[in-house]
């Protein structure tokens, strides 16, 4: 069955207001209406996506993987209106191509400084690598954001800028990990979560396993950040992910941390055309993130 993209609509804007009552009074819906039409999401999705705690309600784990998607597909709607119309004349507008894997954390942080500006149209794009260096290359794409840089040689047209790095940990409930376990005794008993082989953090972990003589158990191979954060949280294995991707997790006592957990980091880097800035906007982000680098 097909999804229902007005229940997706509702559910959008519930998550944005986050209390049920206001949004209903706002689209001029009784509230209980307006309940029926969530649970039926919910009941095509197969997955509670709001838990109430007093009054309030909380976006569980399906609720962000949902409205992350919700906000990309309304968010391509808008477009697509305001192009038409022409409302985006008076604009820039800056076509940011990321990995589909990447940190989303470090995405925001990275945009942060246009992303206030009410002169600028940010249209963010996930995809492949293949998918993302083709975009760049066509003219479709302003800037690319990775984590491995492309083949670097005379016949490819691209130049990459390191604008980043994150120590990457495992993590786990505090039922599965005992913090102080040896990072060997861990990869040779417990299952783990992982980034999928394409990733340089994996590339670096299946290297650090060979050095140790062990050959780890997978019981995920996982190309999402937020997925691989909720099957940490379901206990399904020790995941080998980014602190900041499960803080709310680590402060809380939901997930604890490997003390001796491998040096790996994450490298992010910004790819554009070589020698060619035709969106002003580029050059201005880099030269943000270099000062922002620089000044600590």
């Amino acid at each position: 069955m097909p999804l229902n993209y007005h229940h997706l609509r509702y559910f959008w804007a519930v998550a944005h207001d986050g209390n049920l009552t206001r949004t209903a009074q706002r689209l001029n819906l009784s509230q209980s209406a307006l309940s029926v039409q969530i649970k039926q999401l919910e009941e095509r999705l197969g997955h509670d996506l709001f838990e109430r705690r007093g009054r309030q309600l909380h976006l569980t784990e399906a609720g962000r993987i949902a409205l992350d998607h919700a906000d990309a597909i309304f968010s391509t709607g808008q477009e697509l209106v305001a192009t038409l119309t022409g409302s985006f004349q008076d604009r820039k507008a800056l076509r940011v191509g990321a990995l589909a894997t990447l940190s989303r954390n470090f995405q925001i942080g990275f945009l942060r400084p246009i992303l206030s500006r009410i002169d600028v149209e940010v249209i963010l794009r996930s995809g492949s690598p293949t998918e993302l260096l083709e975009g760049l290359e066509t003219l479709n794409l302003d800037l690319v954001l990775m984590n491995r840089p492309p083949p670097d040689d005379s016949l490819t047209p691209f130049e990459t800028h390191q604008i980043g790095e994150q120590e990457v940990s495992i993590v786990g409930t505090p039922e599965r990990l005992n913090p102080d376990r040896a990072i060997a005794e861990l990869l040779a008993e417990q299952p783990f979560i992982l980034p999928t082989t394409d990733s340089s953090v994996r590339t670096a972990f299946d290297a650090m396993a060979s050095r140790l003589s062990v050959r780890p158990q997978i019981a995920a191979e996982v190309d999402d950040m937020a997925m691989m954060r909720l099957l940490a949280r379901e206990d399904i294995g020790l995941a080998l992910v980014a602190p900041i991707v499960v803080t709310d997790e680590l402060n809380s006592g939901r997930l604890e941390e490997a003390s001796d957990h491998p040096r790996i980091k994450e490298a992010f880097y910004a790819i554009t055309l070589r020698r060619r800035f035709p969106n002003p906007l580029v050059q201005d982000l880099l030269e943000r993130n270099a000062l922002s680098t620089f000044l600590g």
